[in-house]
């Protein structure tokens, strides 16, 4: 499979972004390519979930950053639904902002309405694991991906997230956790 590490969609999106992002920028335009990949890998899209596929990974953390928060989920789906409004997208909100919500579930999607949630879980899990988890993709096309598209900080980045949420809340999971 080409790995796929410049998309105009997700580019234009990101662009918007990068002043906001700041430091962190390089580091969380390779998640989202790495984790887009992914989901690719594991399901063969057509155009249109393509497109859904990219908007949703550019969308689906940026609540870290648009309101500085860990709690960012509900952030992040704000931010994906501004811009499918502003865009005509409207229709695939639901879906959209399902991706988002559901990214960090523990425990399978079920629900067979909106199949790339499943997809988008498990593509960004490849990626937050650092390939740990495979989800059923060959070791070999994960390390492939890893070498194309560099991490550029972005997990230092999420473990000092994660530092400083268990010092203030030792006995509590982080809120974007879903089980």
């Amino acid at each position: 499979m080409p790995v796929e590490t410049h998309n105009p969609l997700i580019e234009s999106i990101l662009s918007d972004w990068r002043e906001r992002i700041g430091d962190d920028y390089a580091g969380y335009r390779g998640h989202v390519y790495r984790m887009f990949n992914y989901c690719l890998a594991l399901h063969p899209a057509s155009d249109e979930e393509k497109t859904k596929l990219a908007i949703a990974a550019c969308f689906h953390d940026i609540g870290l950053w648009s309101d500085h928060t860990v709690d960012y989920l509900a952030p992040s789906v704000a931010q994906a639904e501004n811009y499918l409004a502003e865009t005509g997208r409207e229709a695939w909100s639901e879906e959209i902002s399902l991706m988002i919500e559901w990214h960090h579930k523990v425990r399978p999607y079920r629900d067979q309405q909106f199949p790339l949630v499943e997809v988008f879980r498990r593509g960004d899990l490849v990626d937050f694991s650092l390939g740990f988890f495979k989800c059923g993709l060959p070791k070999g096309l994960v390390n492939q991906v890893k070498a194309a598209i560099p991490n550029a900080g972005f997990h230092r980045f999420l473990l000092k997230g994660a530092k400083d949420w268990f010092v203030k809340h030792p006995f509590s999971p982080p809120p974007f956790m879903k089980w």
